[in-house]
């Protein structure tokens, strides 16, 4: 079983066909790479496994469970993400301020709890924080 899998994976923009019946399967651990030249298809793959295209046809299954036709927020939260080539950080705001916009996605709270401020709130936000933290430790970039 692979960790995730993209089986038969096709996608169609008006008339061009810009990734044509694509298979691969990931094992979980490993490190893997697509390559290709420019134009074969390699980010609209990615923005297929990632929810921000919808294949035309094909399945895209992770830990075994179809994610094809999830929004890119559901994917985002089973832990599929992409980063984009023109990576911009927010300059006015610190590394582990950077990093906690990124983490954000990742909060399990509402508006209302958010302005509230109630106590399950200000946890995870601490969680988040700590987490943050070990990323920028792990990096050496505590500092910045």
């Amino acid at each position: 079983m692979s960790y995730l899998a993209v089986e038969q994976l096709s996608i169609n923009f008006g008339g061009l066909r810009a990734v044509d019946n694509v298979t691969f399967g990931l094992q979980e651990g490993r490190i893997h790479g697509l390559i290709g030249p420019n134009g074969a298809g390699k980010t609209t793959t990615f923005n297929c496994i990632t929810g921000f295209y919808r294949p035309s046809s094909g399945a895209i299954r992770f830990r075994d469970q179809d994610i094809t036709r999830l929004s890119s927020d559901q994917i985002a939260r089973r832990g599929i993400a992409r980063t984009f080539q023109n990576v911009q950080l927010f300059r006015t705001m610190s590394a582990l301020d950077n990093v906690l916009v990124a983490k954000h996605s990742a909060m399990r709270t509402g508006v209302i709890a958010e302005a509230l401020a109630l106590p399950f709130v200000r946890k995870q936000e601490r969680l988040m924080r700590e987490q943050a933290r070990a990323i920028l430790a792990f990096l050496q970039l505590e500092h910045v």
